[in-house]
C-alpha cells in the first residue's frame, strides 16, 4: 500500500520530527552528455507504442520502461533506478510539454498504486466500490488518466521495484528521510538531461509517505538543482507525523481521527436516525467543530475535568462514533484507532479497514483488541500484484529475472536522522518552498474514510503552515468518499480526475 502499517499495539513512535535541516546529498550528480548504457546484467529500457481514449478522444503514446544509473562525480554507479514513463506522441514542442514524477509512500512501496490505480493510461480492474473481484486479475484502458494533460514518469525508489543500489554500495545510502529525497531529486534531475525537458512545466505526485517526500523534493530541487515547479498533488497526506502516531502524551491524533470515525460509522449504519440522515459532509463538519471545542478542552483538562462535563462528552462521543458510553469512559474518552477498528463492529464479529474503512474483514473471534489484519489492503494487493507483474512483461516487454517488490517494507529500515525519537514534520519545507517559488501550487486529495492519514489531521497540517496569506490561495483540496486510496472507486476516481486536470489546467 503507499504507507507503512505498524503493529497495532506498537508504542512510542520513532519517526518524529525536530528542526528542519538542508538536506544532506548522499550521492553526487553527474549530469550525462548521452543517456548511460545499462550493465550488462540489467533489463534494457524497453520501448513500445499504445493508444488509449481518455476523455472520449484516442492518444497515442510511447511508454518506456527501464532502469536509469545514478551515478557519482567519479562517475562511479551509485544505483539503479527503475521507472515507466508514458510521453504523448505527435506533439510539435515536446519539451514543453509538462512532465509529472510520480510516486507512492511506504517508506519503501512502489509506484504501483498510483500508477495502475489512478493516473497511468492502464488500471486494474476492480469492482464499482474498489472491492476485488474473482482472480485472475485483468487491467484496462484507463479513461481517467492525466496522460492527456501531462506526461507521466513512474518512480520505484531504491529497494522497491526492481530498483537496487550498486554493486558494493549500501542500501542505508537511500533508505532515510534526507538519503531518499536526495537520490529521488537526483533521479529526476538526470531523466529531465537525459530526455531534454528542462523548460518543461514540471509537477510532482506522491501519496502517503509520498506526500512526505514530494514536500522534501519542492524544497530539494529548487536549492540544489534550481528546478522551480509548477505544482505537487498530495494523495493522503502526511506531512507532520505527530497528527497521525497514537502514543501516550500525544491527544492530538484522538482529536484529528473523530471526524474519520464518525464518517466510517456513518457508513456502516452505526449512528442515531437523525445522524445517519444528515449528508456525510454535513456530519462530518460537525464533528470537526465539536473536537476543536469541546472536545479538546476535554482531553486538555485531563483529571481535572468535572465529572458532570466528562459524562456530556462521553455522550457526544457515543452519539459520533457509535461506541458504548462504558467502552470510552473506560478508554478516558480517548480512541485509538487500531481498537475502533476492532470495537465498532464487534457484535457483528467484523473489523474496519484502515487504508479504507468501508472494507470489512473476519478475525477468528471477536475478543482481541486489535484487528488480525487490514481487510482494505487484503482487498486490492493480490489484483494489483498480478497485474503489475503481467503487464511488464507483457504489454511493456519489460522482462527481469528477479522479482519486482511491490513493497520493501519487509526488509528496509528507515533512516529518521536528525528526527530519530521525534515527530517527523517536512511542512515547513513545503512552506520554505512555496515562499521562495510563489508560482507553486498545491492540490490535496482527502479520503472520508482514509484511517491512516485522515483528512481533518492534512486540515491541521495546512492551517498551521504559517503561510503568506496570499499564498494560501495555492492551496486546494477535494474530498471523495472512498480511503486512503480513494481511486479505487469509480465514482471518486473519475471526480478526482476532473479535479486535477483542473488543477493541471491552471483552474
Amino acid at each position: 500500500m503507499s504507507e507503512t502499517t505498524p503493529p497495532p499495539n506498537a508504542g512510542a513512535p520513532k519517526t518524529i520530527s525536530g528542526e528542519i535541516a538542508l538536506p544532506k546529498l548522499a550521492v553526487s550528480l553527474t549530469m550525462p552528455e548521452e543517456p548511460a548504457r545499462p550493465a550488462a546484467d540489467k533489463p534494457p529500457r524497453v520501448r513500445t507504442q499504445h493508444t488509449v481514449s481518455i476523455n472520449g478522444a484516442p492518444l497515442s503514446y510511447t511508454a518506456t520502461a527501464g532502469t536509469l544509473t545514478l551515478r557519482d562525480d567519479d562517475g562511479k554507479e551509485k544505483a539503479s533506478f527503475f521507472h515507466v514513463a508514458y510521453v504523448k506522441d505527435g506533439v510539435d514542442h515536446p519539451a514543453q510539454r509538462p512532465v509529472m514524477f510520480a510516486f507512492n509512500g511506504g517508506p519503501g512501496s512502489s509506484s504501483v498504486w498510483l500508477h495502475l490505480g489512478a493516473w497511468g493510461p492502464r488500471r486494474v480492474t476492480l469492482g464499482p466500490e474498489g472491492e476485488q473481484l474473482p482472480p485472475p486479475p485483468q487491467l484496462r484502458d484507463n479513461e481517467y488518466s492525466l496522460l492527456d494533460q501531462t506526461d507521466l514518469v513512474f518512480i520505484d525508489p531504491v529497494g522497491t521495484g526492481y530498483s537496487k543500489p550498486a554493486a558494493g554500495v549500501e542500501p542505508k545510502e537511500f533508505h532515510g528521510v534526507e538519503e531518499d529525497l536526495a537520490s529521488v531529486g537526483r533521479f529526476i534531475a538526470t531523466w529531465l538531461t537525459e530526455h531534454q525537458r528542462w523548460l518543461s512545466p514540471k509537477y510532482l505526485g506522491g501519496e502517503s509517505y509520498g506526500t512526505t517526500r514530494a514536500a522534501g523534493l519542492a524544497n530539494l530541487l529548487f536549492d540544489t538543482y534550481g528546478i522551480t515547479l509548477n505544482g505537487i498533488i498530495l494523495v493522503s497526506v502526511v506531512l507532520n507525523m505527530q497528527t497521525i502516531r497514537f502514543a501516550l502524551g500525544n491527544d492530538l491524533p484522538h482529536l484529528l481521527y473523530l471526524p474519520s470515525f464518525a464518517a466510517t460509522a456513518w457508513f456502516h449504519g452505526q449512528l442515531a436516525p437523525e445522524l445517519q440522515a444528515r449528508p456525510l459532509a454535513d456530519l462530518v463538519a460537525e464533528v470537526r467543530e465539536f473536537a476543536a471545542s469541546e472536545y479538546n478542552v476535554a482531553l486538555m483538562r485531563g483529571a481535572d475535568l468535572p465529572p458532570t462535563e466528562r459524562q456530556r462528552v462521553v455522550r457526544k462521543l457515543a452519539r459520533y462514533t457509535g461506541l458504548d458510553r462504558d467502552y470510552l469512559t473506560a478508554n478516558d474518552l480517548r480512541i485509538w484507532m487500531g481498537r475502533f477498528n476492532k470495537e465498532l463492529l464487534r457484535r457483528q464479529g467484523r473489523t474496519v479497514g484502515r487504508f479504507d474503512s468501508r472494507c470489512l474483514g473476519s478475525d477468528r473471534d471477536a475478543v482481541g483488541e486489535y484487528p488480525e489484519y487490514d481487510a482494505s489492503f487484503t482487498e486490492i494487493l493480490g489484483a494489483f500484484t498480478g497485474a503489475l507483474n503481467a503487464y511488464l512483461r507483457g504489454e511493456l516487454q519489460h522482462e527481469a529475472e528477479v522479482r519486482y517488490k511491490i513493497s520493501g517494507w519487509d526488509s528496509i529500515k528507515w533512516n529518521y536522522g536528525d528526527y530519530q525519537n521525534q515527530y517527523l514534520d517536512v511542512a515547513d519545507r513545503l512552506r520554505q518552498a512555496l515562499h521562495k517559488n510563489p508560482h507553486l501550487r498545491v492540490f490535496v486529495c482527502n479520503g472520508y474514510y482514509d484511517l491512516a492519514t485522515p483528512f481533518y489531521a492534512t486540515e491541521y497540517t495546512f492551517s498551521h503552515l504559517d503561510l503568506r496569506p496570499d499564498l494560501r490561495a495555492n492551496i486546494a483540496m477535494g474530498y471523495y468518499e472512498a480511503g486512503h486510496m480513494m481511486y479505487t472507486k469509480e465514482t471518486e476516481l473519475a471526480k478526482m480526475a476532473a479535479d486535477l486536470r483542473g488543477f493541471l489546467a491552471g483552474q
